[in-house]
């Protein structure tokens, strides 16, 4: 499974890690991911999504629903 938001499309960026004599290697930086279960009450049943923290924070402000609109008019579902 991709590392990658089903709402937000975050997804893994790639960064320096700079040590203490400022040697620089590449390292990536992973998203805060979760496999999270939601309610859908118009159809009455579950979904899994793997969301990122913030697509969490966004779904508990606006509502499953909504947010499940505006993704499907966006085309990531």
């Amino acid at each position: 499974m991709s590392r990658v938001c089903e709402i937000t499309g975050k997804k893994m960026i790639v960064g320096n890690s700079v040590s203490h004599s400022n040697i620089k290697t590449k390292r990536k930086f992973y998203p805060n991911l979760q496999t999270k279960r939601f309610y859908i009450p118009e159809e009455d049943e579950w979904i899994t999504l793997k969301v990122s923290a913030a697509a969490i924070r966004t779904i508990n402000k606006k509502g499953i629903s909504a947010v499940l609109k505006e993704v499907e008019k966006k085309g990531k579902i």
